[in-house]
């Protein structure tokens, strides 16, 4: 991991975060996480939308809008830290700028549309000596943290295979830019959910040597990728079997992992985007990112298993490590964006595999 620096002054005052979109994810993702992390103050949030403007008002009443990203980026010196939760094909361009103009720099996942741009923009993170990570925060999902507390004790014995799910039910194709055809959009769920499961894997077991894909349109209607299997196979040895679908009528489980001595599965998805999602926020009445005992994983054999408690999910994680990388200059960011560039070429190949009907070698 290279170690990143921030040209930002320090000082005792909270730092100053300019969000760049008030979707779905700005909103509910990245505003209320920004606002509870302590040293860290949302300052301005870029959306021309009124509906939003007025959202954001009642939210986050200490916050200023924003008509642009040009608007915002033109005052460097009155931010600390641009988070961008815009459109994906916006990504990389953005980032370059707030790069360039000297701001360290949050990006929601994918970090750009290719290998090829996020390689570069960490370069140019690199040249500048300016904070760049992205926003990869299923890291912090409870029964992925419990899977890796699980995996690296060695309570599971040597792991030779990982199987993990993100499945939905949405057989009709909703509006917006993740349903268009255009590649520059970088939609569909490959790339969205896609992402993360890729993450996942190389952060648990390493590097990819190869890479086999199905990938399908089912849905009428649609005109982007909604049914994805993706075969890992990582230079350790183990095998990973990724799933991401729309139309999933009944889901498989979240997680299952097989070493030669015991398993870990489990079901079930972690309570946080539902929370975030509903309002809840971190530092409530009620403990952040516990999951229902219902929902609990099994560890163990056919012979002999238990109900395993699952690990509290933390997405305030991925802020505060945020917060303490520019407070301690060559504090690495909690996800190092070469670890981007990394899935991308995963998911690059994993295209290539689907449009060949091949196994893809990496390296």
């Amino acid at each position: 991991m290279n170690p990143q620096t921030t040209s930002r002054p320090q000082s005792d005052r909270p730092l100053r975060v300019g969000l760049i979109g008030y979707g779905l994810a700005g909103s509910a993702f990245h505003a209320p996480l920004i606002a509870t992390t302590p040293g860290l103050r949302l300052d301005a949030v870029v959306t021309a939308n009124s509906e939003r403007r007025a959202q954001l008002a009642q939210e986050h009443p200490g916050a200023r809008a924003v008509d642009s990203p040009e608007q915002l980026l033109a005052a460097p010196d009155s931010l600390d830290l641009v988070v961008i939760a815009s459109p994906n094909r916006t990504h990389a361009p953005l980032a370059g700028a707030a790069l360039r103009a000297g701001l360290a720099t949050v990006v929601d996942k994918p970090l750009a549309g290719t290998a090829a741009e996020a390689l570069e923009l960490c370069r140019l993170a690199e040249e500048r000596g300016v904070l760049l990570s992205v926003f990869q925060n299923r890291r912090w999902d409870g029964d992925f943290l419990t899977a890796g507390r699980l995996v690296r004790g060695g309570a599971l014995g040597r792991v030779h295979r990982f199987e993990s799910r993100f499945e939905r039910f949405r057989p009709k194709p909703k509006p917006g830019w993740r349903e268009l055809a255009d590649p520059a959009e970088v939609g569909g769920t490959l790339y969205d959910l896609g992402s993360h499961l890729v993450d996942q894997a190389l952060s648990l077991f390493g590097p990819v040597e190869t890479v086999y894909a199905e990938i399908d349109v089912r849905r009428d209607g649609a005109v982007v990728d909604d049914d994805a299997f993706l075969a890992l196979t990582h230079a350790s040895g183990t095998r990973s079997h990724l799933w991401t679908s729309a139309i999933a009528p009944l889901t498989g489980p979240r997680l299952r992992v097989l070493g030669d001595t015991a398993g870990y599965v489990k079901s079930g998805m972690d309570p946080q985007e539902a929370d975030l999602r509903a309002g809840l926020r971190p530092g409530g009445s009620r403990p952040w990112g516990a999951d229902e005992p219902a929902h609990y994983g099994t560890l163990g054999t056919d012979e002999s298993a238990i109900s395993l408690p699952t690990d509290p999910g933390d997405y305030p994680a991925y802020y505060a490590g945020i917060a303490a990388a520019l407070s301690a200059p060559g504090t690495p960011p909690p996800v190092d964006p070469r670890d981007a560039v990394a899935t991308l070429t995963v998911l690059e190949a994993a295209r290539a595999s689907a449009a060949t009907g091949t196994t893809v070698r990496l390296g």
